[in-house]
């Protein structure tokens, strides 16, 4: 079992680290290891069938294993504490990992940054836009915004509520998760220049209970299409379904949880970022110690529409779709938070704008409160 696995071989790092010294001179596992050009490590927080932020990741490293010449292990159900610095010092030392990547967010400092500091010879690259030139050259940081995705989420639940009353759950209120609830309502306004989006953070990444309370919560004030940031979205689009209302996912595919009211969902696509840095290693080339892209990168996607999709939707999607991958940018116009105040003055922002990664505000349409 996975959980098992992690305990053995931190046991076996710290009981047995001179053994495990000598035998990597050893000719068996010398040998073992030229067979393959690279190991990868991986490591996530939670479980890797969790139908969200974890999920994702595996689902890309699965790609990842099809690449000739790449071993990749795996640790899932690692915390965000010395658990991880344990986990990949036994990636490099008992597996020969040249390439480490740290999925989850509370991985990067101190933890990356002192395993960096200390495998000069290993490539370490976490999951967040954390990394700075003032960080060790051998980390890196990459990253997708999901926020494109989201926007076509929009455009799809703008088309496919009855009523234009949008409903989003969102752990904290931070700028990413900001960002990804105001392109939704950015999109929901392409179709239907009425639709709101009541938002309700439930505090933190995890909270299944709180979760099903705060969709509850939506559904009774009237919203009629549900969507979220959380790590694991499964409690959301299954309460969703229970209650009959539609829903757009998160993560990673939600499909199969909400057969009758799915419409679509925002997916990371890891494998794009995966294998690229799989394919220049292969070559001897260095890492980049940043990569991002959106869909005109081939880095984020939108599910399978389901059910609860209708044709408005699947075309009004799919036209976004299109326009992404062209570089066409999604905030056009001056915009104001729900408070009145203008936050973004010009005409016309970049995807990539710099202003657009500090939101600190949720936007005219959105009813809610970052505090």
């Amino acid at each position: 079992m996975p959980v098992d696995l992690h305990l053995n071989r931190r046991r076996l790092l710290q009981a047995g680290a001179g053994i495990a010294g000598l035998a990597l001179g050893a000719g068996p596992l010398r040998q073992a290891r030229a067979a393959t050009d690279l190991t990868i490590g991986v490591i996530y927080v939670g479980a890797r069938d969790d139908f969200g932020w974890n999920q994702s990741h595996a689902e890309a490293v699965q790609t990842l294993k099809t690449v000739p010449g790449i071993k990749v292990v795996e640790e899932e159900n690692v915390p965000e504490t010395d658990a991880v610095s344990k986990t990949m010092e036994s990636m490099i030392a008992l597996d020969g990992a040249g390439l480490i990547l740290p999925t989850s967010f509370g991985y990067y400092n101190p933890f990356v940054i002192d395993e960096a500091k200390g495998h000069a010879d290993v490539q370490f690259r976490h999951a967040a836009p954390l990394w700075t030139d003032k960080d060790p050259k051998n980390a890196g940081s990459y990253f997708a915004f999901l926020d494109q995705a989201h926007y076509v989420d929009g455009v799809a639940a703008g088309a496919a509520s009855a009523s234009g009353k949008l409903g989003f759950v969102a752990a904290k209120p931070i700028g990413i998760v900001l960002r990804n609830i105001n392109s939704f309502l950015l999109g929901a306004r392409t179709v239907n220049p009425n639709a709101t989006v009541r938002v309700i953070f439930t505090g933190d990444w995890s909270l299944p209970v709180r979760e099903a309370e705060a969709t509850n919560a939506l559904v009774d004030a009237g919203c009629d299409l549900i969507t979220c940031h959380v790590d694991g979205p499964k409690v959301v689009i299954q309460t969703a379904e229970s209650r009959g209302v539609k829903s757009c996912g998160h993560n990673a595919s939600q499909a199969p949880l909400a057969p009758k009211g799915f419409v679509t969902g925002a997916e990371y696509k890891w494998a794009t970022i995966y294998t690229g840095f799989a394919d220049l290693l292969s070559k001897g080339q260095p890492l980049p110690n940043v990569t991002f892209g959106g869909y005109d990168k081939d880095m984020v996607k939108n599910t399978a529409f389901g059910a609860g999709a209708t044709d408005k939707a699947r075309m009004a999607a799919e036209a976004a779709i299109k326009d992404l991958k062209a570089g066409k940018p999604i905030w056009t116009v001056p915009v104001k938070d729900n408070k009145g105040n203008v936050v973004l003055p010009k005409a016309g922002y970049d995807n990539y704008a710099p202003e657009l990664n500090s939101m600190t505000y949720l936007v005219d349409g959105v009813v809610g409160s970052t505090t």
